[in-house]
């Protein structure tokens, strides 16, 4: 199979605030020689599932957790015979980074988005292209209210990936005008991803067991968020062949490095090089607020 012209990476994030973990980000890289076909074979999927809208997982209820699932199974069959890689990274609350200015803390959202792009999927580590180049793709999900000036520093940092050292020798190619923002509404994997990476913030945040303020059990969206979660949650152990797949701890790579690159799918629980556990944050020594 010939070599890639362009890989392309669809990039989200979820609850940037959470009870027990923050921070949420998740990407879907995909190369120029499946692409097309990828989107077309999701987008049927879609329609073979009676989905006419958009999917997002803020819109699961019942009809959604019947009908997404098999939009899903093709989405993962597409990761599972490596036509695609996805990453998931979030922060632990309760592991509490050290000496943080306010300038830290004001920019923290790209900051982590930049750490997120930079390390996740391994570029340092991907095959070697340095005899034609390849070009890589950044299509940003909406990002939230900025103001341009911040917007475009960070444009700019992204774009001085491919200036590294060790993603240069391989060859890849990033300009800023191939950093964009997009809308999910016409990016099926962009869709897709997002239902997986809310799952993952509402289970590591235990909203599944939310019970509404009035009332003694959980309401029927909860219910069926559960529900699809646990499915998906089955599709990833399928995925990566780890039937214990544990969804809050960074994944163990196949082959180290090279699965920073290789691996299908992985999660990433970010640790600042200088932080300390609060056991008060975590699950166990915390006190569950009122509705979980």
């Amino acid at each position: 199979m010939s070599l890639p012209k362009e890989y392309i990476l669809f990039c989200d994030e979820s609850d940037r605030k959470g009870t027990y973990y923050s921070n949420f980000y998740g990407g879907v890289l995909v190369d120029s020689n499946h692409w097309e076909r990828v989107e077309k074979k999701l987008e049927s999927a879609k329609l073979e599932a009676g989905i006419r809208t958009e999917v997002k997982w803020s819109k699961v209820g019942p009809i959604e957790a019947l009908a997404y699932p098999s939009l899903l199974d093709a989405f993962f069959a597409e990761l599972k015979a490596g036509h695609l890689s996805m990453r998931v990274m979030f922060r632990q609350n309760a592991q509490v980074p050290r000496g943080l200015s306010s300038e830290h803390r004001k920019n923290e959202y790209f900051l982590l988005y930049y750490q997120f792009l930079k390390h996740g999927f391994g570029f340092s580590h991907m095959p070697d292209h340095s005899e034609h180049g390849v070009n890589l793709r950044f299509y940003l999900d909406k990002l939230p209210n900025q103001n341009r000036e911040s917007k475009e520093q960070f444009r700019g940092y992204l774009a001085g990936l491919s200036s590294l050292p060790a993603v240069r020798q391989k060859g890849l190619r990033l300009t800023h005008d191939n950093i964009a923002e997009v809308d999910s509404k016409s990016h099926v994997l962009l869709q897709c991803m997002d239902v997986v990476l809310g799952s993952i913030a509402f289970r590591l945040n235990d909203k599944h067991r939310i019970i509404p303020e009035g009332s003694r059990i959980r309401g029927k969206r909860t219910i069926a968020k559960e529900k699809l979660y646990k499915q998906i949650l089955g599709m990833i152990k399928i995925t990566t062949d780890k039937p214990n797949f544990n969804i809050g701890v960074s994944t163990s790579l196949s082959a180290y490095p090279e699965g920073r690159w290789k691996d299908r799918y992985l999660h990433w629980s970010f640790k600042s090089s200088d932080s300390e556990l609060d056991k008060t944050r975590t699950k166990k020594g915390s006190i569950r607020p009122k509705g979980l």
